[in-house]
């Protein structure tokens, strides 16, 4: 028992640095991680041709810019900073944005050994490197249209402005990059890290529309009323009309087609009663 309480703080103790260098999921880790870079001044950058991503052909370090963060590879790890001389985040290796792991292995200024015999003008075979495991979970990430290439973030030249001598520690970095800096992030790790809270909110997604009311709910519209019918016209009575023809009435009270006198008559008007 006594040898078991001995044994124990060594175990722990030997178990700690181990855990500590695991990286935890995707993501970023604790910042503040020294990486040995210490540039005197801001860094000249220069563009990759047709990526929206920036190197640093003067450092001695695999040091690139892209979506407003400085991406430096050392080692087999990936850093990530705000600032050109740091602190620095250790990024996972799932959470690197795709276009950094495609630049070429030609502007990898200190290119590590295992990229002897890789074809320079193409991005370093991390599927290789790093297992299909890594690859199944990033298909076909070295594929891309590069029409539809997103334009590179502007350089934060604000920060030729503070040398090593003056250069902001802490909150001030914070600060000044946010009045100085408005650029939008596009990459998930780039907003939830490395923003000031205040760009963090810009970028967040726009609330939804509220939904449109139902129809039952929605008042009626006063309904308009029909014109008045016309009242119905009579139709002539016929039998005016025939009155009118042959049969009407004059002011004696016989009819005008009655006043032909009969043929008998005539004879009696001529010469009496007639014959006997």
């Amino acid at each position: 028992m006594r040898h078991l309480l001995l044994t124990l703080p060594l175990l722990i103790g030997l178990t700690l640095p181990a855990s500590a260098q695991v990286s935890v999921g995707i993501g970023i880790e604790m910042p503040g991680l020294s990486i040995g870079i210490n540039l005197p001044t801001y860094p000249q950058l220069q563009r990759v041709p047709g990526y929206p991503v920036y190197y640093a052909p003067q450092a001695s370090a695999n040091y690139f810019f892209y979506d407003g963060v400085y991406w430096v590879f050392q080692g087999d790890d990936w850093y990530a900073s705000s600032w050109y001389n740091g602190p620095w985040r250790r990024v996972g290796r799932d959470a690197v944005p795709l276009f950094v792991l495609r630049v070429p292995v030609r502007y990898y200024r200190q290119p590590p050994a295992y990229f002897r015999g890789w074809r320079d003008d193409a991005p370093p075979r991390w599927g290789d490197h790093w297992g299909r495991d890594w690859e199944s979970t990033r298909p076909n990430w070295d594929r891309w249209d590069r029409r539809q290439a997103p334009a590179p973030a502007p350089l934060p030249t604000y920060q030729q402005k503070y040398p090593q001598s003056r250069y902001p520690q802490g909150d001030a970095q914070r600060d000044i990059r946010g009045q100085q800096y408005r650029y939008q992030a596009r990459e998930p790790v780039v907003r939830q890290q490395f923003l000031p809270p205040v760009q963090r909110h810009q970028v967040s997604p726009a609330p939804r529309p509220a939904a449109p009311t139902p129809e039952r709910a929605r008042p009626e519209a006063p309904r308009e009323r029909a014109p008045a019918a016309a009242p119905p016209q009579r139709e002539p009575d016929r039998g005016r009309n025939d009155d009118k023809r042959g049969n009407q009435p004059d002011n004696k009270g016989n009819n005008k087609g009655n006043d032909k006198p009969d043929k008998n008559d005539r004879k009696d008007d001529k010469g009496g009663h007639g014959r006997p």
